[in-house]
């Protein structure tokens, strides 16, 4: 399903303004999430990486907060190539379980930036799948414990534009 002028998809994510936002919250290096004057300039350069678009900061603004929602799909791939997402995801193309497993990917990536997250995935590497499963079961005993929810909740909560 295509995105409409409403911008809605009918599924995952929502609206293009909500999965564009969710990126942006969630795929960036440590430190602090990208800009919309940041990804504006990075596809803009002039180079034929993002195949010549050229995006204002402030467009990238309005097509997060909602204000547009048609972006030509030149844009849409150079954003989806930009963030590492299919451009499926952007166009709301994709299906409630593929959308979904976007989304998982992106979560993933974010909490592997937290250094004693990695750490603790990486000292799991090479231990026998019976092993990881204990590790499993003890780390969702400590969430249960803690009084937090099975699975950790998607820290993508920055909805706005900048």
């Amino acid at each position: 399903m295509s995105v409409g002028d409403d911008g809605r998809s009918g599924e995952a994510g929502g609206t293009l303004a909500e999965r564009l936002s969710h990126l942006f919250a969630n795929m960036h290096p440590p430190g602090a999430p990208y800009t919309n004057a940041f990804v504006a300039e990075e596809i803009s350069g002039g180079d034929e990486e993002y195949g010549e678009v050229k995006v204002t900061e402030q467009y990238l603004s309005m097509l997060r907060n909602g204000r547009r929602t048609n972006p030509s799909p030149e844009l849409l791939r150079a954003l989806a190539k930009f963030f590492g997402v299919p451009v499926g995801y952007l166009l709301g193309d994709l299906s409630q379980p593929q959308a979904a497993r976007v989304e998982e990917e992106v979560r993933f990536l974010a909490a592997m930036r937290d250094q004693r997250v990695r750490a603790i995935a990486l000292r799991s590497v090479g231990l026998p799948p019976e092993v990881q499963d204990s590790l499993t079961t003890i780390i969702s005993q400590f969430r249960q414990q803690m009084n937090l929810p099975a699975d950790p909740p998607d820290r993508g909560g920055d909805r706005g534009g900048e």
